[in-house]
C-alpha cells in the first residue's frame, strides 16, 4: 500500500494494479497521476487480445517489447495502468478490457460513472 492514502473507485484504500512490470505513471504498481502525467494512467485494467489490437490499431502498440525502457510487452491477462481516455475510447468501441476497481483511482470518477467501470469489473 502507498504512503500517502490514496483512494479507488470505492472509497477504500488504492490497491496496487501491478508490480511485474511494474505499471502506472511512478511505475511503482499504482494507477495515480499527477499533472504532468498528460495520459492520466489511473485505470487498472486485465488486457484482453481485443484491446491490444485495438489500441495497437490505435497507434498504441502494448504488446511489443521495448527493451531499452525494459518494458516486456503485454500479453492477454496482463494488469496495467491504462490512460483513462484509451479505455473510454475502447469502451466506445466495444473493445474495453476489464477493470480492477481496486486498483482504479478515485480520480476515474471525473471522467466515467462508476455504474460503467462496474459493468467492465473483472471478476476476482
Amino acid at each position: 500500500m502507498i504512503n500517502n492514502k490514496e483512494f479507488n473507485v470505492l472509497g477504500t484504500p488504492l490497491e496496487s494494479c501491478c508490480d511485474n512490470p511494474p505499471t502506472g505513471y511512478f511505475r511503482d504498481g499504482f494507477c495515480r497521476t499527477i499533472q504532468e502525467d498528460s495520459g492520466t494512467h489511473i485505470l487498472c485494467a486485465v488486457v484482453t487480445q481485443e484491446f491490444l489490437e485495438y489500441t495497437k490499431s490505435r497507434g498504441n502498440d502494448l504488446s511489443t517489447p521495448i527493451p531499452q525502457w525494459g518494458f516486456l510487452g503485454l500479453k492477454v491477462g496482463s494488469k496495467w495502468c491504462l490512460c483513462i481516455s484509451r479505455w473510454l475510447e475502447a469502451q466506445r468501441a466495444g473493445k474495453a478490457p476489464f477493470v480492477v476497481l481496486e486498483a482504479t483511482h478515485k480520480k476515474a470518477l471525473q471522467y466515467t460513472t462508476l455504474e460503467v467501470l462496474q459493468k467492465h469489473q473483472v471478476a476476482l
